[in-house]
């Protein structure tokens, strides 16, 4: 767990711990797949990830690295995946996209793409964690878990704070990979 100012610095951490799992794990992989309409962020590498291009014209060019595809397309997805993909990241329910909910069990199906091709699953619950959809976490609604996780909004309770979580297998850290102002080091 690491502490964080905000949702996009949880986020932006989601992404390094990815990437740095795919140099170690991975034979360098390092992009990501990331959905259309999502939104993670105002960083520039969040708004590279975010599937919104209206946020990436003014702030061209964005980083390399993110492929989107649409929300709820398995097919999609599997398609979009190769060697250098090392994760794929999803809001478990789309917000700024227009509150789009999954069917039944796509995410179910995501993660088992995911275990079958040695991806790491990283959920941005910086708007559905925290009983924001009715569960601690909104990946709960889905029976299905990440390996990273990005939080913030209901963390703080107005209070401007956020984290990043990956379980054991998936964080590549090692102390001084990550630091914040605020959130110290790790």
């Amino acid at each position: 767990i690491f502490i964080c100012n905000s949702g996009a610095e949880a986020v932006e951490g989601s992404i390094k711990v990815a990437r740095k799992y795919g140099k170690l794990h991975r034979n360098g992989a390092h992009e990501i797949i990331t959905a259309f309409d999502s939104f993670h962020g105002r960083t520039m590498m969040t708004v590279a990830a975010t599937g919104q291009p209206h946020y990436q014209q003014i702030f061209q060019p964005v980083p390399t690295g993110f492929t989107h595809v649409n929300y709820n397309d398995l097919e999609a997805l599997k398609a979009a995946t190769t060697d250098m993909t090392v994760a794929i990241m999803l809001e478990p329910v789309q917000g700024e996209g227009g509150v789009k909910v999954p069917s039944e069990n796509y995410l179910k199906q995501v993660r088992r793409w995911c275990d079958d091709n040695d991806l790491l699953l990283i959920f941005d619950e910086v708007q559905t964690g925290l009983g924001r959809l009715g569960t601690l976490f909104g990946h709960q609604l889905f029976d299905v878990e990440p390996d990273i996780m990005a939080l913030a909004k209901g963390l703080g309770g107005g209070v401007p704070i956020g984290a990043f979580l990956a379980k054991e297998h998936a964080c590549a850290f090692e102390p001084g990979d990550h630091g914040s102002t605020f959130g110290g080091m790790c």
